[in-house]
């Protein structure tokens, strides 16, 4: 057996639509289709890849400090992205990694989760 990548990300929300309406404006995935599993939520897609699924939950999820710290994405388009965020007031933070051609993007979505994106430092 040999892993070759993270698969996808799994997030429980008490707010689905409003998680729905924020990857899809923000990050640029689309709702797609979702196998039934008798519970609501949302597969989030990138072509014909499900690359976030969201799981419908009545209460907010308690938690001191999360196990699963942040989760991240591969992009380009940087200029692009960084004036989306900033028009919109999302407040970012931006992290060349040091000894890789990599800046990331940190900010967090409209449930409070990390995520960072990830670009060439040739496109900063």
């Amino acid at each position: 057996m040999e892993i070759r990548r993270l698969d996808h990300v799994n997030i429980r929300t008490s707010k689905l639509d409003e998680m729905i309406a924020w990857y899809e404006k923000y990050l640029g995935l689309r709702n797609g289709h979702r196998p039934e599993f008798g519970v609501g939520g949302a597969w989030l897609y990138k072509g014909d890849h499900a690359m976030v699924h969201l799981v419908e939950v009545d209460k907010e999820c308690a938690s001191v400090e999360p196990k699963v710290e942040h989760f991240a994405f591969t992009a380009t388009g940087y200029s692009e992205f960084v004036e989306k965020l900033k028009t919109h007031g999302i407040a970012t933070e931006v992290v060349r990694v040091p000894g890789l051609p990599i800046v990331q993007v940190n900010l967090e979505d409209c449930d409070g989760n990390h995520i960072h994106v990830d670009f060439p430092t040739d496109e900063v």
